[in-house]
């Protein structure tokens, strides 16, 4: 298995502490006035999503992580396994409720997602940054209330809820940031 020195380190490697893959967020470089170098790092747990800060002297080194990053699709749910397919060798992958975490919200048939996988086992999923969902419940507009920056709340296919502007209705397709749940546009079929 491949390592890194402290002079390779920057944002963005992914690395093994202690069994589990790490991805480094910040990693910066101090010169006390005497003494080793030393290397400032912030790691986030790529299976628990916790962040840990540890500072390594100059010539340490990290074991590289068997991490790779993979294109699904979402197949269906049952129970609470989500059945994924990779779109090259049309091998599935089964996440728990836990691994896909809020991503369900976004998830219908056929959605293509980013997902992890650590020694050949999936261990997160990303939906696209954008999605076109249907709204399938939601109050109706009360007539003559157009007054700006008025909400509401709608259900969306997925059994999501999102707030959006008071002027979508039942039936209409509206295209959602996933990173920030907000509504962005209402669009045409």
């Amino acid at each position: 298995m491949p390592s890194y020195t402290t002079s390779e380190f920057k944002k963005g490697l992914k690395v093994q502490i202690d069994g589990d893959p790490y991805l480094m967020l910040e990693c910066n470089f101090v010169k006390p006035g005497k003494g080793n170098a030393l290397y400032k790092c912030k790691l986030r747990n790529l299976i628990r999503g916790t962040v840990l800060e540890r500072t390594f002297k100059g010539g340490d080194s990290l074991e590289a992580a068997d991490v790779s990053e993979i294109q699904a699709q979402y197949l269906y749910r049952q129970g609470e396994m989500f059945v994924f397919m990779d779109n090259n060798t049309y091998e599935q992958y089964e996440l728990t409720a836990d691994q896909v975490g809020d991503a369900w919200k976004y998830l219908k048939e056929g959605t293509v997602c980013s997902m992890i996988l650590f020694n050949n086992n999936p261990i997160s999923v990303t939906p696209p940054n954008h999605v076109v969902l249907r709204v399938e419940y939601c109050e109706p507009a009360v007539r003559g209330n157009t007054a700006t920056n008025l909400t509401k709340p709608v259900k969306l296919e997925t059994g999501a809820e999102i707030i959006v502007p008071a002027f979508v209705e039942m039936g209409d397709m509206i295209k959602i940031d996933t990173r920030s749940d907000e509504y962005l546009e209402r669009v045409k079929e």
